[in-house]
């Protein structure tokens, strides 16, 4: 299985300008790490320019949200088929910051990672759990409800069609990481939650890991065995930054 790495936390920052720069140094610099699969998912607005400049090469067009309504007077949202039309084949839903800033609860989620599916999109579904939850030692149980939540009304063939990714919420913009030891926990966990539905599924999904991944600290989470790649946040945001993450990937 080759390596996922997501540009996925360009968040609301950038400009046309810097964004079509930073692209641009990301496929330059990919020439020599080929080995390693890559997505961007920059702000919906820059969406048809960054579908423009990943023309002929093999980087990824991903969105950062998606509607959980087909259509309708949802003002402000986008749809799956909207996404659809911009050539993007990923969408991330349930980031963390969806979850803690605008209140989306895990039947939301639930019904976006539907939506995107619907779209015949790929949903990279996030989990995690705040520091107060890792204190309290329920780091495994928030872990499984959020999975849960999708198995349930999606069933757990779905993940046949998707990735996760663990960003622990504590180690979000902190500066801290989780060790890779701690990382590996989890992502045994949910590979062995999905195992329990369905093995083939497990061994084939891919899981990544999303918390403060750095050049410096990406070459030991990816050595763990249930590691596939990574959400990549502010170190995204820097080519030649998150070119080195990819070159620890491969």
């Amino acid at each position: 299985m080759r390596p996922f790495l997501v540009a996925g936390n360009w968040k609301m920052n950038g400009s046309r300008e810097s964004i079509a720069r930073l692209v641009n140094e990301i496929l330059q610099g990919l020439e020599v790490t080929a080995n390693t699969q890559v997505l961007v998912c920059p702000p919906y607005v820059y969406l048809a320019d960054t579908a423009r400049l990943l023309k002929g090469s093999t980087v990824i067009l991903g969105a950062q949200d998606v509607c959980a309504e087909d259509n309708g007077a949802y003002t402000g949202e986008i749809s799956g088929a909207m996404l659809q039309d911009f050539d993007c084949r990923y969408v991330v839903v349930g980031h963390s910051e969806r979850r803690s800033l605008y209140a989306e609860d895990d039947r939301l989620v639930a019904r976006k990672f539907m939506a995107a599916q619907k779209a015949s999109l790929i949903p990279i579904l996030c989990v995690g759990e705040t520091l107060e939850e890792r204190e309290r030692g329920t780091t495994h149980a928030v872990i499984m409800r959020q999975l849960k939540a999708v198995s349930d009304v999606a069933g757990i063939a779905a993940f046949g069609r998707a990735a996760v990714a663990y960003e622990p919420v504590w180690a979000i913009g902190t500066g801290k990481t989780a060790t890779p030891e701690q990382a590996q926990e989890v992502h045994e966990l949910m590979r062995g939650c999905i195992r329990a539905g369905d093995a083939r599924i497990a061994d084939a999904i891919r899981l990544i890991y999303g918390g403060s991944v750095k050049a410096a600290n990406a070459a030991e989470l990816f050595r763990m065995p249930d590691i596939d790649g990574g959400l990549v946040g502010g170190a995204s945001l820097e080519a030649r930054e998150f070119l080195a993450i990819c070159k620890a990937a491969a």
